[in-house]
């Protein structure tokens, strides 16, 4: 078979195929699950870079085809997904379509950017990234489910609030902005937020 299956991808594998899952579950009307899944995808994308750097002999086909992979799954995890349930809880006019379909594309915009700039920054130095320009497109794994908690505050306004986040959520992604990586802390950090947003999305 072509491709790689050692363990540094299983993470980023199992993340694409829990949003497709996702995705089943919007189109079925099942969004608490898909938001789920969404989350779920987050926390895979959040460590699979960690398990990746712990294989030492890693070749330089492995390495630029886990960055190829990588954003190719999250194109389908955090730009797919959130426009599959945006449509699916009800902002199907025509400018709400187009600006989930201008989300998904400021995300695959962004992601094709930074596989370009990463490989080429990972030929002149052997330093960890720092810094991302523009807000990486994984934060919709924390916006969509955070909107979600004020689902029933909303009410009838929630699928215009949820178009509005993707608008912003999109933006942020091409705008030219220096955001600071995430430290082991802050990904804790976003680890329980996660779990706090799961259990408040399961129990209201």
């Amino acid at each position: 078979m072509i491709g790689f299956y050692n363990y540094t991808v299983w993470l980023t594998y199992i993340g694409m195929l829990s949003s497709v899952v996702g995705i089943g579950f919007a189109c079925g009307g099942n969004i608490t699950a898909a938001v789920i899944c969404l989350m779920f995808s987050g926390f895979c994308d959040m460590f699979d870079g960690i398990v990746a750097r712990t294989k030492k002999d890693c070749t330089d086909e492995e390495r630029r085809y886990g960055i190829q992979l990588d954003s190719l799954s999250d194109v389908v995890c955090f730009g797919v997904l959130p426009v599959a349930i945006g449509y699916n809880i009800g902002a199907t006019a025509w400018w709400q379509v187009a600006v989930m379909a201008a989300f998904a594309l400021a995300g695959l915009i962004r992601l094709a950017y930074y596989n370009v700039t990463e490989e080429t920054r990972q030929q002149q130095t052997t330093e960890k990234r720092k810094h991302y320009l523009g807000v990486p497109i994984t934060t919709s794994a924390l916006t969509v489910p955070l909107l979600f908690c004020f689902e029933k505050l909303l009410g009838a306004h929630f699928p215009l609030a949820y178009t509005l986040l993707l608008l912003v959520n999109g933006a942020c992604f091409i705008v030219p902005i220096q955001v600071k990586k995430p430290t082991k802390t802050g990904l804790l950090i976003m680890l329980v937020l996660g779990v706090i947003f799961t259990a408040c999305i399961l129990i209201f």
